[in-house]
């Protein structure tokens, strides 16, 4: 979250004042917000399909804000739970053109027919959440179905290795050791992903890192494949916790701003939120929603407050935070 939005200031992070979230950043927000739904269901249930389930999460998202040609799913009421009623949420912060095209033809996509033919950057940078999803397929997976709501191709594919990135850091390892365990993976891991490679951004790290026209050339395109390279090349340039705002501002400040948001996840995932700038993370603008909703989300994972199917809650206002039918 703090990378996308320092991202998106080009390298000139006010001084002062809030730091707006971005269309990217709530788009993230929507995605684990339909994790969590997604579990809350499958406890309740017996089944459930995360994919489909923060589809109408990103439904919502596009509702709230009143984009044109997309209707309430199903006639359901788009207000259910919290996250829709953050008023930042429903601002306009930028475009996200795949996404919206996708909602508002009403067919969520799928790794064996994409929900489009974009290969942009959002279908990487709204599915790295589901790096920290375990208990459905593997995370490398959720992140390509994710990515194929709305995206296809090689979008996909840097979605399935995002999200393997941020689960290989979070059972400890470091960025470049997760870059090369998730390059060596075989590329048929994730069913209707391609065999993209994130060796030129290993490559480069090593022989030029924290190198501008270096970045620049690894993140060409605004799109989800150059967005990985760059945030891998990023963080392996700026691997120690102490070195959170330089990497972000060394993306930022060279035009790389979905970089820096891959940079910014995965440095995140390695060192903490403790490591993140103070005077930067008490003005980001989606701060608290980020931390709740990473709260709520190893609350759910963990400790299921609204009970299961055979299990009294133990917090009987959490289904009305997460509705799960």
């Amino acid at each position: 979250m703090l990378g996308d939005t320092i991202g998106a200031t080009g390298g000139m992070v006010p001084a002062s004042g809030s730091l707006r979230a971005t269309s990217a950043g709530q788009l993230a927000c929507f995605t684990v917000e339909g994790l969590i739904r997604a579990h809350v269901r499958g406890m309740h249930k017996g089944l459930t399909h995360p994919p489909g389930v923060v589809w109408y999460a990103y439904n919502r998202w596009a509702v709230i804000q009143g984009i044109t040609g997309v209707k309430p799913a199903h006639g359901s009421d788009p207000m259910t739970g919290w996250l829709a009623k953050v008023p930042v949420l429903r601002e306009r912060r930028g475009s996200a053109p795949a996404t919206v095209a996708a909602l508002q033809g009403g067919k969520a996509g799928t790794l064996e027919r994409p929900g489009g033919a974009s290969i942009g950057a959002h279908g990487l940078t709204r599915a790295l959440p589901a790096g920290l999803c375990t208990w459905w397929q593997s995370p490398g997976a959720l992140g390509a179905s994710l990515a194929a709501l709305s995206h296809g191709g090689s979008a996909m594919a840097a979605a399935a290795l995002g999200a393997t990135m941020i689960h290989l850091i979070d059972l400890g390892n470091d960025v470049a050791g997760a870059a090369m365990r998730a390059h060596h993976m075989p590329h048929g891991s994730w069913p209707g992903t391609t065999a993209d490679t994130l060796a030129p951004a290993l490559a480069a790290a090593e022989a030029k890192p924290a190198q501008a026209a270096e970045l620049a050339r690894l993140a060409a395109g605004n799109t989800a494949h150059g967005a990985l390279l760059g945030g891998v090349y990023v963080a392996v340039s700026f691997p120690e916790r102490e070195q959170v705002r330089d990497a972000l501002l060394f993306a930022s400040s060279a035009g790389a701003k979905h970089a820096a948001t891959v940079a910014g996840a995965l440095l995140g995932a390695a060192h903490g939120p403790d490591a993140l700038p103070v005077d930067w993370l008490s003005r980001l603008e989606l701060a608290w929603v980020a931390d709740t909703l990473a709260r709520d989300y190893v609350t759910q994972v963990e400790h299921s407050p609204s009970g299961a199917e055979y299990v009294e809650a133990t917090d009987p206002h959490w289904w009305g935070r997460y509705l799960g039918g």
